[in-house]
């Protein structure tokens, strides 16, 4: 794949093509510019301050552009830099004359006596340089506007990259030393042992947790299974763990369902009350009330779904970036990675390469937000037709093996009751109804593991294995089995009074 230009070479080539109001001078600081291009002359130390920070088009003066590139070049090839070095470059480049010839380097380096505060003086250049950006950036977006053969929805891309692109090719992580990392590090440990030894987010299920600390920041998480074997289910499940009981915020991308079946999936997931019953809204008296009561948590809950269809990458990454500087968001989710398009200039490749490039700006996407991602997949059908044992392997993974290479984490789905086995195959040959394996295939970071969960299939959600019947699972079963409860008292004290006279929680 082609490498990317450099942010210069996309952004604010030339300064003089800059169209500006009438009577105001672009943003610049040419006085700063001849003193740092003076120091980098007369101090080695000075180049090495400022080369990663500065670009050729960072300078507002044309004359001042081509010093600087004769010193980058000089550089790059580990040449001495000083005023006859710079001023043989700019002579063999044909350059020297349009600079002002070597009085004008040497007025430079006498405008300077040391390198001295020359790394700020360089920021203040970049500053300079972004706001000339971001102003012809700005004119670009009015005149367009006006165009009425422009799409509005790739004018609104258009705009969103040009100043994503600004963002990004100005921020530079600076080297740190081993010292200053270290107490980082310690510092981060004493956290985690604060947090019962996890360094990420949690997903609500113990064994999950124990194997990856919780979902960890800027790791691209991939959960995959057939359809119909409850990779939303999970996923919620997860959300309203993070949302509900921890308060964590939580972004839900939804390509396949709608909010309000994914928001009603949750509420029966958190009342206890069947799908089927919330569905067809055939409830008793004590039902409602149980539904009024046991709902606010989840209206309370951080958590924000985005149900747009066919969403493209570009456009979830515009979404998310709202959401994290609006919301703090801590954990992403997109169900699911296949029904995503990649737009922009990738709409003629094929479906192998889109499906790359969306996973490659997934991960891209973890880093920059220093979030988790948790992206849903389909696996193909080869699992469907392989003899033996039905539980997915890394190559199910559907049309591309650069999901498997961008993610920290691929994990697989598997519930034996899905293939009308029920029995898992250990050596025990133990019982698999209403239990699902979650298969950590690959993890960049940790081991590898199938660890079991309980289904609860009429509620649409996942609970640790070791939850003997939990409140939820248990009222659910009196609801479908046992119709003898008397309405007129089910509110007292928590509980149902069933005719018996048992008084059973909820």
């Amino acid at each position: 794949m082609e490498k990317p230009k450099p942010l210069f070479e996309r952004v604010n080539k030339s300064p003089s093509v800059v169209s500006f109001e009438r009577g105001k001078i672009p943003p610049q600081a040419l006085d700063l510019e001849e003193v740092v291009l003076g120091a980098m002359m007369i101090d080695k130390k000075g180049v090495d301050a400022v080369i990663d920070i500065l670009h050729p088009y960072a300078f507002y003066k044309e004359a001042h552009q081509f010093v600087f590139e004769a010193i980058v070049k000089l550089f790059e090839n580990t040449e001495p830099i000083d005023l006859l070095t710079v001023s043989s470059k700019l002579k063999s480049e044909g350059r020297l004359d349009k600079v002002g010839g070597d009085y004008y380097l040497v007025q430079l380096t006498q405008k300077v006596s040391s390198s001295a505060h020359i790394e700020y003086h360089a920021r203040i250049i970049l500053q300079k340089y972004i706001q000339r950006s971001l102003i012809k950036i700005s004119t670009e977006i009015i005149e367009d506007s006006y165009d009425e053969t422009q799409d509005v929805f790739d004018l609104l891309d258009t705009a969103e990259s040009k100043l994503y692109d600004v963002t990004q090719g100005n921020i530079k992580k600076s080297t740190e030393t081993a010292q200053s990392l270290v107490i980082q590090a310690k510092k981060k440990i004493e956290e985690i042992s604060n947090k019962d030894g996890l360094s990420g987010v949690p997903s609500g299920f113990s064994d999950v947790d124990k194997l990856t600390s919780g979902w960890q920041p800027s790791d691209l998480v991939i959960i995959a299974a057939r359809p119909g074997m409850g990779k939303t289910a999970l996923t919620l499940s997860m959300a309203r763990n993070m949302a509900v009981a921890k308060n964590i915020p939580v972004a839900f991308f939804s390509l396949e369902m709608s909010s309000i079946q994914l928001i009603t999936r949750l509420i029966s997931s958190e009342t206890g009350l069947s799908s089927e019953k919330l569905r067809t809204g055939n409830l008793e008296k004590f039902e409602w009330e149980q539904l009024n009561v046991k709902v606010s948590s989840l209206e309370n809950a951080p958590l924000y779904i985005d149900d747009t269809p066919s969403l493209s990458i570009f456009d979830l990454r515009a979404k998310a970036r709202r959401l994290s500087s609006q919301y703090g968001i801590k954990l992403i989710v997109i169900d699911y990675l296949q029904l995503m398009t990649a737009g922009g200039s990738n709409k003629n490749g094929n479906r192998e390469q889109e499906i790359s490039t969306i996973s490659r700006n997934l991960k891209a996407l973890a880093k920059e937000l220093n979030v988790p991602v948790i992206a849903l997949s389909q696996l193909s059908r080869a699992v469907e037709t392989r003899g033996g044992s039905k539980r997915p392997i890394l190559s199910d993974l559907r049309e591309s093996g650069a999901i498997e290479q961008d993610a920290d984490i691929v994990s697989f789905i598997y519930r034996p009751e899905y293939y009308k086995i029920d029995e898992w195959d250990d050596e025990e040959r133990t019982p698999s109804t209403g239990q699902a394996e979650f298969i950590v295939a690959k993890h960049r970071n940790g081991g590898l593991s199938n660890i079991r969960l309980k289904f609860i299939s009429n509620l649409g959600k996942f609970e640790n294995i070791d939850n003997f019947d939990s409140p939820f699972e248990y009222q659910s079963k009196i609801n479908q089995e046992s119709p003898k409860i008397n309405p007129d008292q089910a509110f007292e004290s928590g509980t149902y009074r069933a005719e018996d006279g048992e008084d059973i929680p909820f």
